[in-house]
């Protein structure tokens, strides 16, 4: 079970190396994928994209959160500013904001991709991850989080639920805005009105 969520910070970076694992988990990612160019990150794959998340976590702000059982993370939510991850806002994605201008707005977050341990899954850790996303969003001024996740009535690889599914952001009040492919809602939180 879970016993906390942490942003992910320099400190924690060997606990995320450690849940992502040699390879970096989903072939190599490192959570680089929205971040890159579809050459760039085909390029970066493996030891490069890991060279990459490492300076982007020493950067800061934290580009999401960490589960922990025990001193052992388990699993991981990326979420932050639209804009953190251009390629998820491209025209063409059913992850494509309904506003132009939202992929530019700091206060519009997308919660763009998990990742859970084996033999962690499906005991709702996507779930905590999401509300611990919600709270640091919250804090760091986001007026509103958006989703792309699946829609499924069976079983799914877990490759496939990387954006999570839509029972875990219905269940944390996420309303489907836009639906580009049968599938995969767009969906949001509102956390704030525009001024």
């Amino acid at each position: 079970m879970v016993d906390r969520v942490e942003p992910l910070t320099p400190e924690l970076w060997p606990a995320f190396e450690r849940l992502f694992g040699r390879n970096g988990a989903c072939m190599g990612c490192w959570c680089m994928y929205w971040r890159l160019p579809r050459k760039e990150y085909d390029a970066a794959r493996g030891d490069a994209a890991r060279r990459m998340m490492k300076k982007r976590v020493k950067e800061g702000p934290p580009p999401g959160v960490l589960a922990f059982a025990g001193d052992e993370a388990v699993g991981w939510l990326q979420i932050g500013p639209r804009a953190d991850a251009p390629q998820w806002n491209t025209p063409r994605r059913v992850s494509a904001p309904l506003k132009p201008e939202d992929a530019a707005d700091a206060a519009v977050w997308a919660a763009t991709c998990f990742f859970v341990k084996p033999g962690m899954r499906r005991q709702g850790v996507t779930g905590v991850l999401l509300d611990a996303g919600i709270d640091l969003a919250r804090a760091n001024g986001a007026r509103a989080i958006e989703a792309c996740p699946v829609e499924t009535e069976g079983r799914m690889d877990s490759t496939s639920l990387y954006v999570g599914h839509v029972g875990v952001f219905e269940r944390a009040r996420f309303k489907e805005i836009a639906r580009r492919k049968d599938n995969r809602p767009l969906m949001r939180l509102e956390l704030r009105k525009r001024r």
